[in-house]
């Protein structure tokens, strides 16, 4: 009677919606999405919403697949079997983790996926991507998507090159949009609840910058419902990090883990379109199964 009791609530919720908003997501590697799953997964399935996803680079670097090396009978750990392999099978892992996640359209990038570190100059400068082709692209995709939101990373210090990189492209691609109406951009990461993490802008970006009146939107993952609270949205992350099994390293340490997702607002978006994102956030903690 209880879980009929939820259905019936769930279902009733999921009707009371028109259109909801079409995202882009922009992100660098296979598995960036991972940082804010349940927000994309509530968009598409509770409101009524679309989501499109653009990879940056392809895929060919991330050698920590030590299990993942017996599931997919290669030695993951080894650069040049990567190199060779992981484009075709990080990609499907994504799609696979895009079924989950409702994403309609992909747009692959194909930009070299190097090495980890923090240099983001050389990808934004043209020596290790090519910028103009990314810039181009992404105005297209712009252009003909007319999308309410776009999802990327958050541009911290601390962020891999790729991740700050792809984020810069993105915050770019807004300020150059020339429609009637630019999309709003909000930086995206997972984090435990009781984090300490603050961001301001990234250093020489003003373009990075946060608004001061924003306040950081969450969406809490983690809270109970259903029989026994033994239901909540958390699977919903871990089926998307199930699927990237190539990772399988990565993957093992944040199963389970963030309770939050955390949106941050740019303030090239002005602040008078604050309570557009308050309205949607207010709208997620609503729709489905609805925390109190």
């Amino acid at each position: 009677m209880k879980i009929h009791f939820y259905f019936l609530l769930f279902l009733a919720s999921f009707s009371g919606f028109a259109q909801g908003p079409k995202v882009l997501i922009v992100t660098a590697h296979p598995d960036d999405e991972t940082m804010f799953p349940v927000t994309v997964f509530k968009i598409t399935h509770e409101l009524k919403g679309s989501a499109d996803l653009a990879l940056i680079t392809d895929a060919s670097g991330g050698f920590n697949g030590m299990v993942a090396s017996m599931y997919y009978g290669m030695n993951m750990l080894d650069s040049v079997v990567g190199r060779k392999n992981l484009p075709l099978i990080r990609k499907k892992e994504m799609m696979a983790a895009g079924e989950i996640l409702g994403i309609g359209n992909y747009f692959f990038f194909d930009q070299i996926d190097d090495y980890y570190n923090r240099n983001e100059k050389p990808y934004l400068e043209g020596k290790r991507w090519d910028i103009s082709y990314i810039e181009r692209r992404l105005d297209e995709i712009l252009a003909k998507g007319q999308y309410d939101y776009i999802f990327c990373l958050v541009p911290h210090e601390g962020q891999h090159a790729h991740h700050k990189s792809a984020s810069l492209c993105a915050l770019r691609a807004v300020q150059r949009y020339k429609g009637t109406k630019k999309p709003i951009i909000l930086g995206g990461q997972s984090a435990n609840k009781n984090s300490t993490f603050r961001f301001t802008e990234l250093e020489s970006y003003p373009e990075t910058k946060i608004s001061a009146t924003a306040p950081v939107f969450e969406f809490d993952r983690s809270y109970g419902f259903g029989e026994d609270l033994k239901h909540s949205y958390m699977i919903v992350a871990d089926w998307v990090k199930a699927s990237h099994k190539s990772q399988s390293g990565d993957m093992n340490q944040s199963m389970h883990r963030g309770e939050l997702e955390t949106f941050w607002y740019f303030s090239l978006n002005g602040d008078q379109r604050i309570k557009d994102v308050q309205s949607l956030f207010e709208t997620l903690k609503k729709s489905g199964f609805p925390t109190k």
